[in-house]
């Protein structure tokens, strides 16, 4: 019997245990360590069980989702009856740094600056004082004493480990992009939005403060550029569209390719001075051309484009191929778009664009293949107006662009798929053999050298191609398009193909040509076709063959095979004196036998 009730009394106790633990942990996770992480639901994110609340909102529609917003309560508040008085009281674990702020700017002890003084002071900052509890109050300057002030209690907040104060990482929002924080007490706040991506991506915000009022509303103030980098198809304007501009294309080696990045200029107000720069990783098929960089600052109305002495240019630094930079972006929107809004602050509503060419050079012939050859670009930014944009910089993410070159694969042989050595050919644009493709010769093959830079080679000739003993013949570098084989020269004993043999290459995409993602140029080139025209002139009729080339679409190149026919010998007939020669010989030979007969019967 008393062992039934020992293992009742046990089980009454672990219950009771457990039911104190469980109370216990949530009272200490709400209340006792308010600095512990919160996670938002739905959108909210509770931080006690008062009846105030925060909704944060955003500027242009930018996401909140995977930001960290620190919290500080400074100072209870407490409401008059009918609302028309607010009465503000220290909260302890926010007094110290109060003091310690307060007491520097009044030339005093901090443990001697009172409640009163810090209540006080802080009303002085105030651009327009406001009476009531309930009396809308309107937002101070980005460059007012007061945000100053904030900012520096927001460090020392920091400094002290502030127990005030709660972490809300925020992994979802409400219907309109927002975020609610409920259960506060009524107080005096900051509210301080600091990216979990901090120093990666999101721009830190200007801090902010909400009153007592029941349900506040604050929004994001500090926004952060984008970046979209785009390639330009010299061939398709037709079929992508933006005059040719995307995030795919294809080109012949030694062509000057144009790149561009485009960005929206972010809130810049509250910075004194915000860095703005350009890296860029690109392949070493790649070949930049710093002289040709313009960088052009747009509205609706005006474009400004920048000289040379309002950006720098590095190359080949710490793995980047370039990093275009501009000191301070706010100087230069300020002057030359002074566009400033209803409560007296400047307007960054311009696009900034990044132009320059590119040269696709020798290496992508050493490295022929369907992956491509990617240029990368995230852009560098000023995240931090507190520390004036000259410490604390932010990246975009990487964009990324991808371009392609083609190969022919030829094999000179005979209708007897016997390889033919020294056969040559020429390759052109156009039909009529007038604009020539030039080449030059590489070790196994023969590398196209675009127009653009044989402007600056006169000197050049275009090597002609020719058939080794096996018979082949490789010419790589060649854009989608139409070009013209020339046979110029048959192999001995041939006779050579009057016409030349139309070729077209045609790429097609799995994927929108605007929205490549790195790395999946192995993936997005759905079909390569080369459609071959041959037209021939044997035994007095043309024959003309139209197919599809056999492709290697991981080399992208087109096998080609071109076949001269074996020639027969002329015929050979007898003649008049040779028949009547050979009659005289015959008839003197039967004179001569009948002679000798007769002599012997003599």
């Amino acid at each position: 019997m008393q062992n039934k009730i020992s293992k009742k009394i046990i089980v009454y106790i672990l219950v009771l245990l457990t039911a104190l633990s469980t109370a216990l942990s949530s009272w200490l996770v709400v209340k006792a360590n308010p600095t512990g992480a919160i996670i938002t639901s739905k959108g909210e994110a509770s931080l006690g069980d008062g009846n105030a609340s925060i909704t944060i909102t955003t500027n242009n529609g930018q996401s909140l989702i995977g930001k960290k917003i620190m919290v500080y309560q400074l100072f209870n508040a407490e409401n008059s009856l009918n609302g028309e008085s607010i009465n503000y009281t220290f909260v302890n674990e926010s007094k110290s740094a109060l003091q310690n702020v307060v007491g520097k700017r009044l030339n005093k002890y901090s443990t001697e600056v009172t409640e009163y003084e810090v209540i006080d002071y802080i009303h002085s900052l105030n651009q327009a004082n406001i009476e009531g509890s309930q009396t809308k109050q309107n937002e101070n300057g980005y460059y007012s004493s007061f945000r100053y002030f904030v900012e520096e209690l927001r460090t020392e907040l920091n400094n002290l480990r502030s127990n005030a104060s709660y972490a809300v990482h925020i992994t979802d929002v409400q219907g309109d992009g927002s975020i609610c924080l409920n259960g506060l007490k009524y107080g005096y706040y900051i509210v301080d939005d600091v990216s979990l991506n901090a120093g990666s991506y999101s721009a830190s915000s200007l801090c902010m403060v909400t009153t007592a009022n029941p349900s506040s509303v604050i929004r994001i103030k500090a926004d952060y550029p984008g970046v979209s980098k785009k390639i330009k198809e010299d061939d398709k304007q037709d079929v992508v569209g933006n005059d040719g501009w995307n995030d795919i294309g294809d080109y012949e080696i030694g062509q000057n390719i144009p790149f561009k990045f485009i960005s929206k200029v972010s809130n810049m107000n509250g910075y004194k001075t915000y860095y703005f720069a350009w890296h860029d990783i690109m392949d070493d098929a790649f070949t930049f051309d710093p002289n040709s960089v313009k960088i052009t600052i747009s509205n609706n109305s005006y474009d400004y484009i920048l000289s040379k002495s309002e950006y720098a240019i590095s190359e080949n630094k710490d793995g980047e191929s370039f990093v275009i930079s501009i000191e301070d972006l706010k100087k230069i929107i300020d002057i030359h778009f002074n566009k400033i809004d209803s409560i007296g602050h400047n307007t960054y509503d311009q696009t900034i664009v990044l132009e320059y060419t590119a040269r696709l050079n020798d290496m992508a012939a050493e490295r022929l293949s369907n992956k491509g050859y990617e240029n990368d670009v995230r852009v560098e930014f000023s995240n931090d107006p507190d520390v004036d944009g000259n410490e604390k910089t932010g990246y975009t993410p990487w964009d990324t662009v991808v371009c392609y070159t083609y190969g022919l694969n030829g094999l000179k042989v005979n209708n007897h798929n016997l390889e033919l050595e020294n056969a040559k050919f020429r390759l052109y644009n156009d039909e009529k053999c007038e604009n020539e493709v030039f080449l030059k010769k590489a070790d196994n093959y023969y590398i196209v050298m675009n127009h653009d830079i044989i402007g600056e080679n006169l000197h050049l000739n275009a090597a002609e191609v020719v058939s080794d003993k096996n018979g082949q013949f490789n010419i790589v570098g060649l854009d989608s398009g139409i070009y013209y084989l020339k046979e110029t020269d048959a192999p001995d004993g041939y006779r050579e193909i009057q016409d030349p043999i139309r070729i077209e290459i045609i790429p097609s995409y799995s994927c929108d040509r605007n929205y490549y993602i790195k790395g999946q140029g192995a993936n997005i080139l759905e079909h390569l076709d080369f459609v071959v025209d041959i037209k021939q002139f044997l035994s007095g009729v043309f024959n003309k063959e139209s197919k599809n080339l056999n492709v290697n679409k991981e080399s992208l190149s087109g096998n080609l095979i071109v076949v001269n026919t074996v020639g027969t010998k002329l015929p050979v007939t007898g003649s008049f004196l040779t028949i009547a020669m050979v009659g005289l010989g015959i008839s003197i030979m039967l004179f001569a036998i009948i002679s000798i007969r007769k002599r012997g019967q003599y």
